[in-house]
């Protein structure tokens, strides 16, 4: 199949289509607008870790090939942008439940003697992990992983949203990869640096995408709960 577009564009044209749900949704559900700004503002600036996977993990063509050159992009702010937005009120949406907020008596649980730490889990494992001798995906996700069971065991209203917000998410974010392969076919074989991870593929994409997209839609769809003192009733 011959490629639709320019390959110097893909990752810009890929990552920008990550925005067209978010605004649908922002247009149709009003009452979660407060809540995607919030995760998605929040969640761009990770956009800028890209210099830890590139070219370790990935080294896609970029706009003013800017990620070649500096390790940075801008594509990477718009995809975590909106992925974030999307993925703190995915479940939501469809379960048709809305944000209130916890009562005081439950804040003073003796699980959430170490809210704190729980909340920023990732980062410290993430930290602890990224200077080992591997590629930076697997401290991620590990890092993503064990901040959702810190969620969990702080937040057991959460766990249901933690563990469908997870699969509801790798849903969406494999329908999307199979949008990148019909934009630019091979694309994920000749730009993902597949040599230096564990080869495995599912449905015909690395096992590390999967991963990432788990523990991705674990830990931002009960964030939001969990950081402002909110739960989901219907």
């Amino acid at each position: 199949m011959d490629q639709l577009i320019d390959v110097q564009y893909v990752w810009f044209i890929w990552s920008s289509l990550f925005i067209v749900p978010w605004a649908i949704v922002y247009a149709v559900f009003p009452k979660y607008r407060f809540q995607m700004w919030r995760a998605a503002i929040y969640t761009a600036p990770f956009g800028l870790t890209e210099p830890l996977f590139v070219p370790e993990y990935w080294n896609p063509p970029t706009l003013f090939n800017l990620a070649q050159n500096t390790g940075f992009d801008i594509e990477s702010l718009i995809f975590c942008f909106g992925i974030g937005g999307i993925c703190v009120v995915l479940y939501n949406i469809l379960t048709r439940k809305d944000f209130v907020e916890v009562e005081d008596f439950e804040k003073h649980s003796s699980r959430h003697r170490f809210h704190k730490v729980a909340l920023f889990s990732p980062f410290l494992i993430f930290i602890s992990l990224v200077f080992f001798d591997w590629n930076a995906i697997y401290p991620g996700i590990l890092a993503m992983a064990g901040g959702s069971i810190a969620t969990i065991y702080c937040r057991p209203d959460l766990k249901n949203k933690t563990w469908v917000g997870g699969v509801l998410f790798t849903i969406y974010y494999y329908i999307f990869l199979i949008g990148l392969e019909w934009l630019s076919p091979g694309y994920v074989d000749k730009y993902w640096n597949l040599e230096q991870l564990t080869g495995i593929k599912v449905l015909d994409f690395p096992v590390e995408e999967f991963l990432f997209a788990f523990t991705f839609g674990m830990y931002w769809s009960s964030v939001y709960e969990h950081l402002y003192w909110k739960k989901t009733v219907s």
